[in-house]
Parts: structure tokens; sequence; C-alpha cells
């Protein structure tokens, strides 16, 4: 079993620019959904009605995304200034 143990540290999980990022998925989301709202008739025609309402169903996820990182970001500054 020694064959599948790690041998190093996992490295340190990369921090970027994530509320710009979640909310840039968020956005780009919404603009899907809206761009194939005009089409609803020829998804639903064709069996493919499900690709707009999971654009609309991620345009939803994303806003409590944005929301959540909000928070984080938030916690991880306040533990930050407390330390």
């Amino acid at each position: 079993m020694t064959k599948w143990t790690p041998t190093h540290e996992a490295p340190e999980p990369l921090e970027g620019p994530v509320v710009p990022t979640i909310t840039g998925g968020t956005v780009l989301w919404f603009v899907l959904f809206l761009v194939q709202l005009p089409f609803y008739g020829w998804f639903d025609d064709h069996g493919h009605a499900w690709w707009v309402w999971t654009c609309l169903a991620g345009g939803g996820l994303g806003l409590i995304g944005v929301w959540y990182v909000r928070k984080r970001d938030a916690a991880i500054k306040r533990a930050r200034d407390a330390a």
C-alpha cells in the first residue's frame, strides 16, 4: 500500500479574484438564458428545453455563489485584520 501513499505535502489552494470570477460566471449564465429565451419554441420542439432552464438555474445558483463568496471574502479580511 505504500505505493499509493503521497510522499509530499499538498500545495496551498490558489487564491485569486474570487468575487469577480463568480460574478462574471453568473452574468454569463443569465446572458445565455436571455439569448436562448426567444428560441424556446425551437428548443421545446426538439426536446432541448432543458438547455434554457439549465441556464436559468446556473444564474440562480450563481447569485447564491456571489452572496457566499462575498461573505467569505469579508470573513477572511476580518480575520486578517484581527491577527
